[in-house]
């Protein structure tokens, strides 16, 4: 049996989004393997802020792709970020809001806890 994931607080890692379905295993949560070459790990809220610079960066996100089943995403939505974009974005000044506890320990390997917690919606409570 699979040992549980750990989230960036070094809890347990908490879902992210099934509605729409997130993360690189579409299971909802923002695990990693090593077929993860993106490390898709950060748990984020979308603003519109965001997702006109990923666009802009190559990755369009708010288009819906019927033939990949996926319905494209809007301001509001969760979803598993590659923590190296997320770095971008906090760099560019678009990062978007996100939930420490839904964030995958991996992320540490590219992005500082510190700026993680910038932008965290759930840093007050510590984990």
């Amino acid at each position: 049996m699979k040992a549980p994931s750990v989230n960036v607080l070094g809890g347990r890692l908490e879902s992210c989004s099934t509605d729409p379905v997130t993360g690189f295993f579409r299971n909802g949560c923002c695990d990693t393997g090593p077929e993860d070459r993106g490390l898709h790990t950060v748990c984020a809220e979308m603003t519109e802020e965001f997702l006109a610079l990923s666009k802009y960066l190559g990755n369009d996100l708010s288009t819906p792709r019927p033939e990949w089943g996926f319905a494209g995403l809007k301001p509001g939505d969760h979803w598993c970020l590659c923590a190296a974009r997320f770095l971008q974005a906090h760099d560019e000044g678009a990062a978007p809001r996100i939930r420490l506890a839904a964030t995958h320990q991996r992320t540490l390997e590219v992005v500082p806890l510190e700026v993680l917690r910038e932008h965290a919606v759930d840093a007050a409570d510590g984990g």
